[in-house]
């Protein structure tokens, strides 16, 4: 059984999956994939910050927490489901790295939705925590990187050139195939920092 780790990137509603295995000196991919944070069949607010602005603070609450529920659940069948398809193909997902926005601690849902910069960012924050849930749950090792401190800490933790990053991320995409756009590199350069031997930056342990 070799070991993987996978790369999140979260939007509203959906993820990137990028899952990378083998050495960290020489990753290889194993599995792109779209991971579902909401029911793509049903009538919902797939940013319900957003949908809920202006309402009674009953409401509000109840669409969120909906919301929440319904993009912890996804996700996990998500992870859970990449999880047994890698284990078929001999592959066991140690960890998965969910790459964070600012880390900003947020107030509550009244505050939020009295502020459309604060609305913006409970949304995406809410779909990242629905992820790390996801792998809490799965039993899967959580590790949190900040988007903007991707390049930085692949280059500390692998102990490549920023240049050597990018041809190998080229290289990668090329093997792949189309699609393989910035979701796809930034997944990908989250999942090599996890695969990283010892790396315990940001690390959240099993439940």
């Amino acid at each position: 059984m070799s070991r993987a780790a996978v790369g999140l990137h979260a939007h509203s509603g959906w993820a990137a999956a990028v899952t990378l295995g083998g050495e960290a000196a020489a990753p290889v991919l194993l599995d792109r994939r779209r991971l579902a944070l909401a029911d793509d069949a049903a009538p919902r607010p797939v940013q319900p910050y957003h949908a809920s602005e202006g309402l009674p603070p009953a409401k509000a609450e109840r669409i969120v927490g909906h919301a929440i529920e319904q993009a912890q659940r996804f996700g996990e069948r998500g992870l859970r489901a990449l999880a047994g398809d890698l284990l078929s193909r001999g592959h066991e997902i140690e960890s998965c790295a969910v790459i964070s926005g600012s880390g900003r601690t947020l107030p509550g849902l009244e505050s939020v939705l009295a502020s459309h910069a604060l609305i913006h960012a409970a949304e995406g924050e809410m779909f990242r925590d629905a992820l790390r849930h996801a792998g809490r749950r799965a039993g899967i090792s959580v590790l949190g990187v900040k988007k903007k401190e991707l390049s930085r800490v692949a280059v500390e933790v692998l102990g490549i050139s920023e240049a050597r990053l990018k041809l190998r991320l080229g290289a990668l995409g090329r093997a792949a195939g189309p699609p393989w756009a910035e979701d796809q590199r930034l997944a990908a350069l989250a999942a090599w920092i996890a695969l990283a031997p010892g790396n315990k930056r940001g690390r959240q342990g099993h439940p």
